[in-house]
């Protein structure tokens, strides 16, 4: 988990970085310091120097930087402000130039991830279960039930639209409109539910850890763990669980449902033609310990496979969903329609998204994911990230004039600030969601 968060990131801010990096150059502009990581109190893994640059790599994985010569940044270098601007340096450039300059590392990000979107579905194609294929309905989860859905019921449509695809019905457009609703085929019958205006704050709350909606689906016993109740009690791979104390169990969830907690259970199992009664000694976790072998799935899901001439405007139209998405939950955030302690993800949430396993699909899938928000992040309005430099060239633009060096500096500090602050939390947050929340 934390070496695929590691690799990411390295990945993803090297190659940001690069984008200051090569338009200040092909401006012929100074760059004095290239680090991925920090250097914090001037403490680093290594660095070398090649030409008039150093390239490092800090010891702190928090992001990464360029120092452009003759630009407020965070380095905070007064000294430059009381020299005449250098030919060589950010501050003697024309305000277009710095401009591009500015968002040179955004626009990587987001090509970067439109690249990777769009080679991963060439390479891998997009698996998708079809929504006609999901015979026995779906398993409400505890958010799910919440709001009205009830195990079986199958989606017919979602805010008066047919979908094709069971994953559109978790479309984050529907989850985050206010007021959106789903008609489900509930024996034979259609029923409407609409979501409450609040889902949005209910999702973040509830709906990430225990869930929303899901397929139902029928299994089979894969591998079993070592010392676990299920290998104890001789449960074998392939086994099919009839029933738990008599019980009849025909769909994973219902597993979890039925077991009981520092006791002695009765499982009856289909092995081959034979059935067969075992005594599974539930600890005090209610596990028996194997993996679900949901041998109708690869039957039933489809996959559709992408040219790169069709595989580039799809990235691109997720690229642009993506950041749609996260323009709409900010906006929620910012009302008070969503908890920002549950919404905003640090490192440990982000490395639990990657997993325990490495997985070279979901690595990327995940990758190219932080990329488009990572360029939607450093383009909000805040001194300090690029969209607040960008917002004061623009200004610069406007009234055609340079603003203060002064004013900038002061600008520069403020934003530091936030951007302290709002780590502290996230960190915080991370921590505390993590290890003591419930």
């Amino acid at each position: 988990m934390v070496g695929q968060v590691i690799l990411a990131l390295a990945i993803l801010i090297t190659l940001h970085e690069l984008g200051h990096f090569w338009a200040a150059r092909a401006f012929g502009i100074r760059v004095e310091k290239f680090f991925l990581f920090f250097d914090a109190w001037g403490l680093k893994l290594f660095s070398f120097k090649k030409g008039d640059t150093e390239y490092g790599i800090g010891w702190l994985p928090l992001g990464g930087y360029v120092k452009i010569a003759g630009m407020v940044d965070e380095s905070l270098d007064k000294e430059q402000l009381n020299t005449p601007p250098q030919s060589w340096e950010f501050r003697s450039k024309p305000a277009w130039q710095r401009l591009i300059v500015m968002l040179g590392g955004v626009t990587v990000n987001a090509i970067l991830g439109i690249l990777i979107m769009s080679l991963s579905l060439v390479y891998y194609g997009d698996q998708y279960m079809p929504n006609v294929n999901v015979k026995y309905g779906i398993h409400a989860l505890p958010l799910g039930k919440k709001v009205g859905f009830v195990d079986g019921d199958k989606i017919v449509t979602v805010n008066g639209k047919s979908i094709e695809k069971f994953n559109e019905a978790l479309n984050p457009d529907a989850l985050l409109k206010s007021g959106s609703q789903y008609v489900v085929n509930r024996n034979g019958e259609q029923v409407t539910i609409t979501l409450p205006d609040n889902f949005a704050d209910l999702y973040t709350k509830l709906g990430k850890d225990s869930g929303f909606i899901t397929e139902r689906m029928k299994f089979k016993l894969g591998n079993i763990g070592p010392n676990s109740p299920a290998s104890k009690a001789d449960l074998r791979k392939g086994d099919f669980i009839l029933s738990i104390d008599k019980k009849p169990v025909t769909y994973f969830h219902e597993i979890r449902e039925s077991l009981k907690i520092n006791t002695t259970q009765e499982f009856v199992i289909l092995r081959g033609a034979d059935t067969l009664i075992k005594q599974v000694a539930i600890e005090n976790e209610p596990v028996v310990g194997f993996n679900p072998d949901l041998y109708e799935y690869a039957s039933l899901a489809k996959t559709e496979h992408y040219s790169l001439i069709k595989a580039v405007p799809e990235g691109a139209n997720r690229s642009k969903e993506l950041i749609a998405t996260q323009m709409v939950a900010f906006g929620k955030m910012f009302k008070g329609e969503m908890d920002p302690r549950k919404s905003l993800a640090g490192p440990i949430q982000i490395g639990k998204l990657f997993g325990e396993t490495w997985d070279w699909y979901r690595f990327w899938g995940f990758t190219a994911m932080i990329s488009i928000v990572l360029a939607f992040m450093n383009l909000l309005p805040i001194p300090a990230l690029d969209g607040g430099h960008v917002v004061f060239l623009l200004i610069e633009m406007v009234i055609r004039r340079p603003l203060p060096e002064k004013f900038m500096y002061v600008m520069q500090m403020i934003g530091m600030f936030i951007l302290l602050a709002l780590m502290v939390f996230i960190f915080g947050n991370d921590i505390f969601q993590t290890w003591f929340s419930k």
